[in-house]
């Protein structure tokens, strides 16, 4: 193939060669036959020294200028690549789930750098983060239908990230009904959810387990849920047997979401629902002297780049003490971060000085991360990014 060369200067090969799937701009030779190229233009990539390493999609405006697509350098990019991909991803879907919910595709981990894929039964929403994925959409999309045959394919495309890529927003049905009923399947139950007008993709997957591990304290006691989005965490802990629970977000779609489904479980008696932020609402409860057995938080991303760092820390810490301040002598926390730049050491430091913080002491009886359908990318931290802990409060 006749593609742009890029070539990775001397002093900044290691990360490559290590096997990392990004190269950042400031790592690649300046060369006039680099001017002009648009972003997510298909170009090979070599070391200095002339050596090819793989082919990649290039974006001159982004910080992360090269996401390596493979090692070989003469495979055509096209819908016959993409297909063997998925086709792999799929495969080893189908060893860890017996039915079709699950991520299908996470990005640099499944070696399609910044595109991730969701599947809800015959519907697949993909999130589209780079230009390069954003350009080759023909070629993805075509493999898809190939692979899968869905009924209903959303590209979406709303992700924050896309603006330091040059993206605009695009979000729209490319295949199927433009309006049509979405469900998540966890553990045998239904959850309505919110493919284009919700959170990423609509749902959670890779707090698949980490839904089910909670629950297990929910037996018999009030629950609360906070950042609860469409009830993953609250509507598990009702079908374990909780006494009563109590779901807080700020979305109001997200609320109807969670109450439709609490509706479909057959466990709306056990169930309540507040719009709220949830700092008011967690100050609120501690207030009217509201004590809860099990208390869930588990809030967006606090920390979302390395100048945010402090403040998300401290964000973590005034949830923790809040979340502790209502949970009766003996009960559980349950609290998570999916901020990448938070490392697990710090994030169980500042829980743990919130709780203090809070007047009360405990310990850790679970940490544990993504679901298995979120692999690892091992020379890419960031693929390591959540971070889940329950305590037993005293």
């Amino acid at each position: 193939m006749s593609l742009p060369m890029i070539h990775v200067l001397p002093d900044h090969e290691r990360r490559l060669r290590n096997g990392s799937p990004w190269i950042y701009s400031n790592e690649i030779k300046p060369e006039p036959s680099l001017r002009g190229l648009e972003p997510g233009t298909l170009v090979k990539v070599a070391f200095a020294d002339g050596k090819a390493y793989g082919l990649a999609h290039y974006n001159p405006h982004s910080l992360i200028a090269g996401r390596v697509l493979t090692r070989s350098r003469d495979v055509e990019i096209g819908p016959a690549f993409f297909e063997r991909r998925f086709a792999r991803a799929l495969a080893l879907r189908e060893l860890l789930f017996d039915t079709p919910y699950y991520r299908l595709c996470h990005g640099e981990a499944d070696g399609l750098p910044g595109l991730i894929v969701d599947r809800y039964g015959d519907t697949l929403v993909a999130q589209v983060n780079t230009a390069g994925m954003d350009k080759a959409q023909d070629a993805w999309l075509a493999a898809l239908d190939r692979v899968l045959s869905p009924a209903r394919i959303i590209y979406k495309g709303d992700a924050p990230v896309r603006t330091l890529e040059g993206l605009p927003e695009d979000v729209r049905v490319v295949k199927g009904p433009e309006d049509s009923p979405t469900y998540a399947e966890e553990n045998g139950r239904r959850f309505l959810v919110d493919p284009i007008g919700g959170q990423k993709t609509g749902w959670f997957y890779d707090q698949r387990a980490n839904h089910a591990f909670a629950a297990r304290f929910a037996q018999g006691r009030d629950v609360l849920d906070v950042y609860s989005y469409a009830g993953g965490f609250g509507l598990a802990a009702a079908a374990s047997g909780a006494s009563s629970v109590l779901m807080v977000d700020r979305s109001q779609a997200a609320i109807d979401n969670a109450r439709a489904s609490a509706d479909m479980q057959g466990v709306a008696d056990r169930c309540s629902f507040q719009r709220s932020d949830a700092y008011d609402a967690l100050d609120r409860l501690g207030k009217e002297s509201r004590r809860f057995g099990l208390v869930i938080c588990d809030p967006p991303a606090f920390v979302k780049s390395k100048k945010d760092l402090k403040a998300g820390l401290k964000g973590y810490r005034k949830l923790a003490r809040a979340g502790a301040a209502v949970v009766v002598e003996q009960g559980f926390l349950v609290i998570s971060c999916c901020s990448h730049n938070v490392d697990a050491e710090s994030f169980l430091a500042e829980v743990w000085a919130g709780i203090r913080e809070a007047g009360r002491g405990g310990r850790v009886l679970h940490r544990a991360g993504a679901d298995a359908d979120h692999p690892i990318h091992p020379a890419l931290p960031e693929t390591v990014y959540l971070k889940f802990l329950v305590w037993a409060l005293d």
